[in-house]
């Protein structure tokens, strides 16, 4: 190691200075804000694996719409809360087209990107019942999405699903839900970071443990359509987006615009909640908030409280891509293939010289290629593996926080390595491998 790519007196020292130097445990921005300061310091371009930013260009269909928009001045407008009726139109027709479910305009709402959907909807499941004051996470999963519940003072309990895919599902909801205190299911469709993809058998069965025990399901579509094994582009044409929503009308679905779109920096999504749901009343909610009808409750009072709307002129933006993939001018799917591309390739980069795929298999199937992929190294955990790549100038997360029961595995993103970096990618890992010999 003496001839690492990054100097390893730079990465123990900057690790040092951390408030948290356990790398494993970190989050996702304090990896971030880590490889920022090593870059800097140190000239090297890191192999970044870290965060999901989207790699690329945002469609100009959606640029020129939100340009559009404010050359005619809605900056100057407040937005409505509950977001413009042209989006809300079009959101209700893309979940009918892509996911093969009706819902009404009304429950179709903008939100400030998913984080803020999911932080909205977490909120409101946990108010609904004083004696379910607990969520439940299928994980592995979006490690931010904790961090919500931590920042809110809200319990959540999990479970690794990848021992008890197909029927096994159900007796392992059936085992947290008995106990009466879970108020909501939470899941990522496909999953960040395994990217393994629930089939309809499971939805069902996470559907009917919702209606048996009146939970809120609540679906994040961060990924919409991204399970390249099928073709998920045709509006209105099977087959579709696999969603609860056919089992349940206990849901509430995030269709986010940041990597279906890769208009990420413009931190727009929308919140869709079933009708019957949207209409219910609470007297938790209207002792809370003073508002009892579920759906006017996260619009007047949560979304109000957090954002008073989203930002006017993206939901322009978002409101033209979902009409043009509506009819069938835009095929949004197509355009980020090229993600499942370059995790096939990364995978094997990876795992030509050591390393093995820690989430290989989607039930009986070849896990699909996509946004993620899950790694690690024989011998070594995860807080040593990060911190040793780093000196390769190679960033990564740990699963660790997505609640995996892996303790040496690690979440790597395809979107901010491009094909032109994967010759330096593998001399890299090549080079780690040859420094660290499997024994």
């Amino acid at each position: 190691m003496n001839h690492t790519p990054v100097n390893k007196n730079l990465v123990d020292q900057a690790i040092s200075q951390l408030k948290n130097p356990d790398l494993g445990t970190s989050t996702i921005r304090e990896i971030v804000r880590l490889v920022n300061q090593l870059e800097e310091q140190s000239g090297v371009k890191f192999m970044r694996m870290e965060m999901g930013v989207p790699g690329l260009k945002p469609p100009q269909i959606g640029t020129d719409a939100e340009i559009e928009a404010l050359k005619n001045g809605v900056a100057s407008d407040y937005p409505m809360l509950d977001g413009i009726k042209p989006l809300k139109e079009e959101t209700a027709r893309f979940v009918k087209n892509f996911m093969d479910i009706d819902i009404l305009p009304t429950g179709c709402i903008p939100t400030v990107g998913s984080m803020q959907g999911s932080f909205v909807s977490f909120l409101l499941a946990s108010n609904l019942y004083p004696e379910k004051d607990t969520a439940l996470f299928i994980d592995p999963g979006f490690s931010v999405q904790k961090v919500q519940f931590k920042v809110m003072g809200h319990k959540f309990d999990h479970f690794d699903v990848y021992h008890h895919r197909g029927p096994k599902l159900r007796a392992k909801l059936e085992e947290h839900c008995a106990k009466g205190n879970i108020n909501s299911i939470i899941y990522s469709n496909p999953n960040n970071p395994s990217w393994i993809c629930l089939t309809p058998e499971e939805l069902a069965i996470i559907g009917d443990i919702a209606n048996k025990y009146n939970l809120i399901v609540i679906e994040d579509l961060a990924y919409f359509g991204m399970d390249f094994r099928h073709d998920l582009s045709k509006p209105g044409k099977p087959p579709y987006q696999p969603t609860v929503a056919k089992y349940t009308s206990n849901y509430i679905i995030l269709i986010s615009s940041s990597k279906a779109f890769s208009y990420a920096g413009q931190r727009i999504a929308m919140l869709c909640i079933s009708d019957a749901l949207y209409a219910r009343d609470f007297d938790t909610l209207k002792n809370r908030f003073g508002v009892s009808t579920l759906g006017q409750c996260v619009i007047q009072r949560l979304i109000y409280a957090t954002s008073s709307g989203t930002s006017h002129s993206p939901q322009y933006a978002m409101y033209a891509m979902l009409k043009a993939a509506n009819s069938g001018q835009f095929n949004f799917i197509d355009d980020v293939k090229e993600y499942g591309r370059r995790a096939a390739a990364m995978k094997k980069i990876f795992t030509n010289h050591g390393f093995y795929i820690v989430y290989d298999k989607d039930l009986d199937h070849e896990l699909a290629d996509g946004f993620y992929f899950t790694i690690a190294y024989p011998g070594m955990d995860t807080t040593p593996l990060l911190t040793n790549l780093l000196y390769y100038g190679i960033s990564a997360i740990g699963l660790i926080n997505c609640g995996s029961e892996h303790t040496g595995g690690l979440r790597a993103c395809v979107s901010q390595i491009k094909p032109e970096n994967f010759d330096e990618l593998e001399k890299r890992i090549k080079q780690f491998n040859n420094d660290f010999p499997i024994r």
